[in-house]
């Protein structure tokens, strides 16, 4: 019996870890044209129906305007016009979605036509655009990867936020940076005790 109570400790020892969880990333999924694309779901602050849309003077055709989402003045921006997917300068339509997204210098309503959806798949599956595909067209500038969904034929075209948009559109946001006055600086102003400065003769 002792020889088997020694023996069972190397026998816990020699056992396999198991192995650690795979991590995943959760996206936002919306159709763009024929194809599926995805945003990481910490950048999106929410999805909605598209509010009311008020068109803003010399912004790009892409930008359809502004909208009041929950007190908050956002541009909205139609992501098939963006990426030369349908023709520019179409009307906003009767009923779609709106998904306000952060990026580290602004907030974009991104519209799309239908339901977006959330999916969830593991991080090994976003794989880096091939290099004749970044090269092939200006929408190629903005992705992270491509997912290939396992057991399916299906690929989702993964958005980098944050390069959505080029420095001086971002200007040319309504309410951006271009828009947005200087505060002035405050005057200094003495504090009760200060002493007065004296008088001049």
């Amino acid at each position: 019996m002792a020889d088997s109570a020694a023996a069972r400790p190397a026998a816990v020892a020699g056992r396999a870890a198991p192995a650690a969880p795979e991590a995943v990333v959760q996206l936002i999924v919306f159709r763009l044209g024929d194809e599926d694309y995805g945003i990481r779901i910490e950048q999106v602050k929410e999805v909605t129906i598209t509010p009311e849309v008020v068109r803003m003077p010399k912004t790009p055709p892409f930008i359809k305007g502004i909208a009041n989402l929950r007190g908050d003045i956002i541009a909205i921006v139609d992501l098939e016009e963006r990426f030369q997917l349908r023709p520019l300068g179409r009307p906003v339509p009767d009923f779609s979605y709106t998904l306000a997204v952060e990026a580290p210098d602004y907030t974009l309503g991104l519209m799309v036509r239908e339901v977006p959806r959330p999916v969830t798949i593991p991080v090994s599956l976003i794989e880096p655009a091939p290099e004749f595909v970044q090269d092939s067209g200006q929408r190629e500038k903005y992705l992270e990867g491509i997912a290939k969904l396992p057991g399916s034929l299906n690929v989702i075209i993964v958005l980098d936020m944050p390069k959505l948009l080029t420095p001086s559109e971002i200007m040319r946001l309504p309410g951006g940076p271009a828009e947005t006055p200087a505060r002035p600086a405050k005057k200094a102003t003495a504090g009760p005790d200060a002493p007065s400065a004296p008088e001049t003769p």
